[in-house]
């Protein structure tokens, strides 16, 4: 099984240019809001047709501009989970379920999926009787029965409370493990995507970046766009010395790496919990102010004075740290993200 999308489309103030290639998987789709994240969704299901290009599924040809073949979304036989689920208001949760299958055991099919999404006892209610917990279980259980050839989930979980999110993602991913086709998964939750997907492809401002695992987003991003979307809240323009010395511009900090610095180098970046409070006297080790200190539920956020900026830094909570003294803090060599 493989997907090979290759498309472009133009608005008066926006441009889609995507190229990717899926196997059997479940791939990623990160992006910040209005990249072109659901757009590239609706261009592969068929929903909005691009300008130029080609989408292919497992050598059938969903969409070729140069031979002027465009199926309809019918044809294509895409499971789209979308963010507001899209049920048919005027439909019961068994009708729902139903409208998807196209095998002649209906029956027995919608109770095999009625069970397995743990909707017994609504059969008969209407969308706007059940819970958004409900109404996703409901999408999914459509979507699945209708045996779809490609899964296409935008957002799957972003109207669902916490503890209703980790209980829906944990069956998902009983389901994703089952299912023996390509897998797209559009989320803003970089855990949630850690947890569920095994590449990403990011789309930064209606292009695409060349797709890579997911351990390698987190801990080796390759571009800006890339070290943004995998959490990193430390970023800092920089400038090589020599081999193995950077100046990080906005902090006001010569810095030694890990790995002989590009000539081209634009960027260091950092994650909060990388940086460490040290002694004086290590490699990498600055004295800084601490601005403020926050209290979160499981940790303390340091906000620190550098440069011209301010760094943040997240450590254990049984630390006591004061607003307004002075730290030493250090940023270990190879956990610095450099982009050229």
């Amino acid at each position: 099984m493989s997907l090979v999308v290759s498309i472009q489309k133009r608005f008066k103030d926006f441009s889609l240019d995507v190229e990717f290639e899926a196997k059997k998987e479940v791939m990623a789709i990160l992006g910040v809001s209005g990249s072109g994240k659901s757009l590239t969704l609706k261009c592969i299901a068929g929903i909005v047709q691009p300008d130029a290009g080609y989408i292919e599924l497992d050598g059938r040809v969903f969409y070729d501009s140069h031979r002027g073949i465009n199926l309809s979304p019918q044809q294509r036989n895409v499971g789209y989970l979308f963010q507001n689920y899209a049920l048919f208001p005027n439909m019961t949760v068994k009708e729902n379920i139903a409208c998807g299958i196209k095998e002649k055991n209906k029956d027995l099919m919608i109770s095999k999926y009625i069970k397995r999404f743990q909707l017994e006892g609504l059969e008969k209610r209407y969308p706007s009787q059940l819970s958004g917990g409900q109404q996703q279980r409901v999408a999914l259980a459509r979507i699945f029965a209708s045996q779809p050839e490609l899964l296409m989930l935008d957002e799957p979980f972003s109207a669902l409370d916490h503890y209703l999110k980790w209980q829906l993602e944990q069956e998902l991913m009983d389901f994703l493990q089952e299912y023996k086709g390509t897998v797209l998964y559009v989320s803003h939750n970089r855990n949630e995507v850690y947890r569920l997907c095994d590449r990403v492809v990011v789309i930064g401002k209606g292009k695409s970046e060349f797709p890579c695992s997911i351990k390698q987003l987190f801990e080796s991003p390759k571009t800006l766009d890339a070290m943004i979307l995998s959490g990193c809240k430390n970023i800092s323009r920089a400038q090589k010395i020599s081999d193995d010395k950077i100046r990080a511009l906005d902090w006001d900090m010569i810095l030694t790496t890990n790995r002989e610095v590009s000539d081209g180098i634009t960027y260091v970046g950092i994650h909060p919990h990388h940086i460490l409070i040290e002694e004086k006297g290590k490699e990498n080790t600055f004295l800084l102010n601490v601005h403020r200190k926050l209290e979160d539920a499981l940790e303390n956020i340091l906000i620190c004075e550098a440069g011209n900026t301010r760094l943040r830094i997240e450590t254990d909570k049984h630390r006591r740290l004061e607003e307004n003294k002075q730290i030493n803090i250090q940023f270990p060599k190879e956990k610095l993200i450099l982009i050229d």
